[in-house]
């Protein structure tokens, strides 16, 4: 009897230490098969027209009797609304800023020679729209204000029109299929070409998105873009 449960004992010890061995085996396989990674890229870029445009128009005037002044600058403000709404621009989406006026008196050092002009004014009427077709067309036609009188200034970097694409959250889906299906064909091209098998995925990176202008002549057109990375396991 001790002999027989003996060698039962025996065998059941065995043929736990095979199962162990062979879950081990097969555990060590996986391992080294998750340990094989290829790292691809996915691109997804596209073209959007901007759906905001803020566009502000300055303008300056000069003279040496502030009130005068402040009276023109009211004047040609008035002018700049006008010729806005005239040309289809909704009333409210036009702001009207307050001048900034400098003193050239109180600025002047030295013995050098006195100013013409005292004080300069710089008046901006700003447009903050929707409708980016509409007010691109209009701003074209912006030199017939000179004709008017006003003195319109582009040399201040807050004078430049800004186009804005808020619509990214509405996009990025898409976008990010795209960039991981494009990052599969690429593992797979790869996976094919070392002779395995692409496996699953490993870990994702989602990447950035970036919006810019598509060049310097169509700033309202935005580029859209994201670079997805992704690992990739290889099986044999």
């Amino acid at each position: 009897m001790n002999k027989a449960v003996a060698v039962i004992l025996a065998l059941g010890i065995s043929a736990g230490l095979l199962g162990l061995g062979a879950q081990l085996g097969q555990a060590l396989i996986t391992f080294k098969t998750w340990d094989r990674v290829v790292t691809v890229k996915g691109l997804s870029e596209r073209e959007y027209t901007a759906d905001r445009v803020i566009w502000p128009i300055a303008f300056i005037e000069a003279g040496n009797d502030l009130p005068k002044l402040y009276d023109r600058v009211a004047d040609n403000a008035g002018k700049v609304k006008d010729f806005l709404t005239q040309a289809g621009i909704a009333a409210d989406t036009i702001t009207i800023g307050r001048p900034e006026i400098t003193d050239k008196a109180a600025q002047q050092y030295g013995g050098g020679p006195r100013a013409e002009f005292r004080y300069s004014a710089t008046q901006t009427v700003t447009v903050y729209s929707e409708n980016v077709e509409k007010v691109t067309g209009v701003m074209n036609d912006i030199a017939s204000l000179v004709r008017d009188g006003v003195v319109l200034t582009d040399q201040r970097y807050q004078s430049r029109p800004e186009f804005v694409f808020t619509r990214l959250n509405e996009v990025k889906p898409e976008m990010i299929e795209e960039a991981t299906v494009n990052a599969r064909e690429v593992a797979e091209k790869f996976a094919s070409d070392s002779n395995s098998t692409l496996g699953k995925i490993k870990r994702a990176n989602q990447g950035q998105f970036s919006i810019s202008s598509r060049d310097a002549h169509h700033p309202h057109i935005k580029r859209v873009r994201v670079v997805s990375t992704i690992d990739y396991t290889l099986v044999d």
